[in-house]
């Protein structure tokens, strides 16, 4: 059986369009540096361990949070609820610029602000950077966790887009 599958049929593009097919939540992972709460948009987190409670976060080498976090000394995973999309844009950057920031505020919390309206959070002190190619793998024990009482739907993104589950009767 020959693989038909070719060098040249990979590449980041391409990349990029197949993984879109794998839908995930949207979270604001925050850590809090000499006395400020610094965010961003991210989908690349797992959990990765029961025994001791590790998850994990992929930051991009080069983006402002990588630093950040290499200095911090924690962060937390703030999972959105489906009505906080414009929170998921800003965080990310895509915000016209001019435009007052979405509203939003931050609980004072462990490692990063947890914020406000969040389905649930995970607070983290950093235990590891490892390479992974244009991205830093940073693992995190958790130290708290945070559960909505009557959590709303989670946000979802997938083929580059926001979606919301579309529940059965």
């Amino acid at each position: 059986m020959s693989n038909k599958n070719t060098v040249a049929n990979v590449n980041s593009r391409r990349f990029r369009e197949v993984m879109g097919l794998f839908a995930t939540g949207v979270t604001v992972v925050t850590s809090d540096l000499e006395d400020e709460t610094h965010g961003m948009t991210a989908n690349a987190i797992t959990s990765l361990s029961l025994d001791p409670l590790l998850v994990l976060v992929c930051v991009q080498k080069d983006a402002m949070m990588a630093s950040i976090l290499q200095k911090a000394k924690g962060f937390a995973i703030n999972i959105l609820n489906e009505d906080q999309e414009q929170l998921s844009n800003f965080f990310a950057g895509i915000w016209p610029e001019g435009a007052d920031p979405p509203p939003f505020s931050f609980e004072p919390w462990v490692g990063g602000g947890r914020l406000r309206d969040s389905i649930g959070a995970l607070a983290c002190k950093i235990d590891k950077f490892l390479d992974g190619g244009d991205h830093w793998i940073i693992t995190g024990l958790v130290v708290d966790l945070y559960r909505q009482n009557s959590p709303t739907d989670p946000l979802i993104y997938y083929t580059g887009r926001y979606r919301r589950l579309n529940r059965l009767p």
